[in-house]
C-alpha cells in the first residue's frame, strides 16, 4: 500500500478493551493456559516444538482431545507460547522449559503491555500463513535433503508482501467514508490485488489468477482467524468439490462466482483487533495511517489541519474529543485563532473551525464578538451568532459576505473537488445573485480567481460559465497571477 497520502483515520476501542480481545482470542488464550501448564516435566524438541508424547497432555489441557484438529490447535498454541516469550527454553540439549518473563505481563502488565504481546503472535501468525504445506516442504526435503524454493514455487517476500496488500486493501475498504460495514467477499479481495484499475472485462488468464488467490487467501485466513485478527467464512467446501468433479469441464472459480450467493466464495472481515494490528503495522513501516483521537492532546492548528483531509463523520469524532477536554470559551478563541491564514489551507481550516464551534455552547459567545471586526473571521462569526440567536449582531458589509462566499467555496473545493453538492452550491448563488461575477472578481481574497474558475467549470449553463470565467480572468489581472 502506497504511503504517499494519509489513510483516512480508524476507529478504534479503547486500549483496555482491545487488551481484552486479545486475551480471549483462541490462539492467545490458549498460549497462556500451555504456558501456566508446562512444567519440569514437559519436553520440547531442538526448534522448541513439544514433543509428540506431550501432545496428547497438552490437548487434555486445552479440552481438545476429542477435537480432530486438536493437535493442530495445541501446537500452534504452543508456538505461539513460545514465540511471544510466555515459555522460555531454558536447556536445549535436555530440551527443558521454564515459564517466561511475559507470562507475568499478562497480570501485572498493562493494556498496552498486553497489545504489545499479542502482536507478537500476529507476528508469528502471519509468517506462518505465508508458509507452504507441510506436506510439500516435507516431499521436497526427502527428496533433496534441503529446501529449495523453486521446486516450491514459493517466493517468501512475494507471499508475505501479497498478504500484507490484501490486508492493507482490507484495512482501506473497512476505514473508507461508506466503506465496508460488513464482511467483504473473498472475489473481491482477490480482483483488488490481481485486476488492473483500468481492465474492462478480465480475461481468462486474469480470472485464473484470481481463483488462485482466492484458495491463498482461503488458506491463509483459516491460520489467521485464531490469533483474531480477522472473522472469516471460508469457501463452501461442497463448492469447491462441485468444482473439483473430474466429469465437469475445469473452470476458474471466480468465472463460476454466483452473485446471488457470493457468501459461498468466502467472506472476511478485520476484527477491531484487527484494525489495530493492521495500523501498527503500517505505523511500523512509516505509512500515515491516523486514528480518532491522536489530535485529543494537540492544539487547534493541529486539530484543524489534521482533519482537513478527514471525511465528515471521522472530522466530526475527532472535534468532538477534542472539545471534551476543554473549557467552551478558552477553545473557542484558540480554534478563531488557528483559523486565521491567507495561505492554500486555510479555507479548510475556517471550514472545520465553523463546525467546531457548531457543537460549543453558548459560552463561547464572547470569543466570538471579539472576532466580528476581523476580516478572516468576522463572517463566520456573524453566523455563528446568528444561529445561536444573539442580540445585536452587526449586519455584515457586501464584501464580507462575498468574501465569505468565497472563501466557503474554496473550502469545498478543497475537500471534495468537483462534487455535485457544490455544483448545487454554484447553481444556487448564481441563480440568487445576477451580478454575482461583477462584483466576485474584486474580491480581496488569495483564492477568488482559482474559485470563478471553479464555477465556470461546474455551472451547467453556458452563459453563465463563460460569466465566471471572464470573471476569473479579471481576477487574475487585478492580482497580478
Amino acid at each position: 500500500m502506497s504511503d504517499s497520502s494519509p489513510l483516512p483515520p480508524v476507529r478504534l476501542p479503547a486500549e483496555a478493551e482491545l487488551a481484552r480481545d486479545a486475551l480471549a482470542t483462541p490462539l492467545l488464550s490458549r498460549a497462556v493456559r500451555l504456558a501456566r501448564w508446562a512444567g519440569p516435566a514437559t519436553r520440547v524438541g531442538a526448534g522448541g516444538e513439544l514433543l509428540e508424547e506431550q501432545m496428547p497432555a497438552a490437548m487434555a489441557e486445552l479440552g481438545l482431545s476429542d477435537d480432530e484438529d486438536g493437535a493442530a490447535y495445541a501446537s500452534e498454541a504452543w508456538n505461539a507460547a513460545v514465540d511471544t516469550g510466555l515459555v522460555e527454553v531454558v536447556d536445549e540439549e535436555e530440551g527443558t522449559v521454564t515459564a517466561g518473563d511475559e507470562l507475568a505481563t499478562l497480570t501485572a502488565g498493562s493494556p498496552a503491555d498486553v497489545l504489545g504481546l499479542w502482536l507478537g503472535a500476529l507476528d508469528a501468525a502471519l509468517a506462518d500463513a505465508t508458509v507452504p504445506d507441510l506436506d510439500d516442504l516435507a516431499d521436497v526435503l526427502e527428496e533433496s535433503g534441503e529446501i529449495d524454493f523453486s521446486q516450491l514455487d514459493w517466493d517468501p517476500e512475494a507471499e508475505a508482501e501479497f498478504l500484507e496488500g490484501v490486508l492493507g486493501n482490507l484495512y482501506l475498504l473497512t476505514v473508507a467514508e461508506g466503506g465496508a460495514d460488513g464482511p467483504v467477499p473473498l472475489p473481491a479481495l482477490a480482483a483488488s490485488m490481481i485486476v488492473p484499475d483500468d481492465m474492462g472485462e478480465p480475461t481468462d488468464d486474469v480470472l485464473e489468477q484470481v481463483s488462485d488467490a482466492m484458495m491463498r487467501l482461503d488458506d491463509q485466513f483459516r491460520l489467521l482467524e485464531p490469533v483474531g485478527l480477522v472473522e472469516f467464512q471460508p469457501v463452501d467446501e461442497a463448492l469447491l468439490a462441485d468444482l473439483d468433479e473430474p466429469d465437469e469441464p475445469e473452470q476458474p472459480v471466480a468465472e463460476a462466482v454466483d452473485e446471488s450467493d457470493v457468501t459461498r466464495y468466502g467472506m472476511v472481515r478485520l476484527t477491531p483487533l484487527g484494525l489495530f494490528g493492521i495500523r501498527s503495522r503500517m505505523l511500523e513501516a512509516g505509512v500515515a495511517a491516523p486514528a480518532v483521537g491522536d489530535l485529543v492532546d494537540k492544539g487547534a492548528d493541529a486539530l484543524l489541519d489534521g482533519t482537513s483531509a478527514y471525511p465528515q463523520a471521522a472530522a466530526q469524532a475527532e472535534i468532538e474529543q477534542w472539545l471534551a477536554r476543554r473549557q467552551p470559551l478558552d477553545a473557542a478563541r484558540e480554534l478563531l485563532t488557528a483559523a486565521r491564514g491567507a495561505d492554500a489551507g486555510a479555507p479548510l481550516r475556517r471550514l472545520r473551525c465553523q463546525q467546531a464551534l457548531s457543537l460549543v455552547g453558548a459560552e463561547a459567545e464572547p470569543a466570538l464578538r471579539e472576532v466580528l471586526d476581523d476580516a478572516e473571521l468576522g463572517g463566520l462569526a456573524r453566523v455563528w451568532l446568528a444561529e445561536h440567536g444573539a442580540a445585536d449582531v452587526p449586519a455584515p458589509s457586501q464584501d464580507l459576505v462575498f468574501w465569505l462566499t468565497v472563501d466557503t467555496i474554496a473550502a469545498q473545493l478543497s475537500l471534495e473537488g468537483n462534487s455535485d453538492e457544490l455544483q448545487g452550491l454554484v447553481e444556487g448563488l448564481a441563480a440568487q445573485h445576477s451580478g454575482f461575477f461583477s462584483a466576485a472578481w474584486r474580491v480581496e481574497h488569495p483564492a477568488t480567481a482559482d474559485v470563478l474558475e471553479a464555477m465556470g467549470r461546474l455551472h451547467p449553463d453556458k452563459k453563465v460559465a463563460k460569466e465566471a470565467r471572464k470573471a476569473a480572468f479579471k481576477a487574475r489581472s487585478a492580482s497580478g497571477g
